[in-house]
């Protein structure tokens, strides 16, 4: 694994990037996306306050990854929205990044036919005509990452997104991301315990960052959470209720089962 997969995946987003203007110039896109006729299930409303059970459970589709390899081999992304649904999911997260995490588009429309939550795209977002390409896809919301973006180009997406009827979950890791996330108005903070350069995982990563964040952002733990023990841990230590999970659902034998076995409190 080579400790910078996160600029080798940047570089092939370029040209996916150039392909997807070769189909369609910016402005054209543009047009399509304020055209969709569109009904937002709202993202950021469903993680503004805990669950019923005192946590939301962001869970995700997510066929392959390029620390773990394969994770679910022959997944169908329709199906395991429905049954993250049934097993009380807050929302959806679909990969759509088809050479490094093998998802695809066609992933995140069939969980957004498939249930009622909202559903997030999780790419490596860095240009306006993606942005546009996810409201087209049928997507409620996007994530975007702050170490990939420039300050003025975070501030252009989010504005996109909201100018689009759209959410943005802005991705931190470390402290020096917070002063452009801050500065772009975001609101919704997914904190990842991951470092994208190294792929090496830090439980305590969101505990540190949750303390740095204002009273009008809302945290989402992400990466390495596996269970109920882990997730109360977590939420102990820094008050955060929102955790996005997907390893450990996606190669679950019952994922709604075991969705519901990590919204459920302990007994004393």
């Amino acid at each position: 694994m080579t400790s910078h997969i996160l600029d080798i995946i940047v570089a092939q987003k370029h040209q996916e990037i150039a392909a997807l203007l070769q189909t369609a110039s910016e402005s054209e896109l543009k047009s399509r996306a304020m055209s969709t006729p569109r009904h937002p299930r709202r993202f950021l409303e469903r993680l503004r306050r805990p669950g019923p059970e005192g946590v939301n459970i962001i869970a995700e589709i997510k066929r392959a990854s390029p620390s773990k390899g394969v994770l679910h081999p022959g997944l169908d992304a329709g199906r395991q929205a429905a049954l993250y649904e049934s097993g009380g999911a807050a929302c959806l997260s679909v990969l759509t990044d088809m050479k490094f995490f093998q998802g695809s588009p066609e992933d995140l429309r069939a969980a957004h036919t498939a249930t009622r939550l909202p559903v997030l795209r999780k790419d490596f977002l860095i240009a306006p005509c993606q942005i546009y390409e996810s409201c087209i896809l049928g997507a409620d919301a996007v994530l975007l990452i702050a170490r990939i973006l420039s300050p003025d180009m975070l501030k252009r997406l989010l504005e996109i997104t909201r100018e689009l009827g759209m959410d943005a979950l802005v991705e931190v890791h470390s402290e020096s991301d917070m002063p452009s996330v801050t500065a772009s108005g975001a609101r919704l903070i997914g904190i990842n315990n991951r470092n994208l350069q190294t792929f090496d995982t830090d439980m305590d990563t969101a505990v540190r960052m949750a303390s740095l964040l204002t009273p009008e952002q809302i945290p989402v733990a992400a990466s390495g959470v596996r269970n109920r023990g882990d997730i109360e841990r977590i939420q102990q230590r820094s008050g955060i209720f929102n955790f996005l999970i997907g390893e450990s659902l996606v190669k679950a034998d019952d994922p709604a089962g075991f969705l519901k076995t990590l919204t459920a409190r302990s007994t004393p």
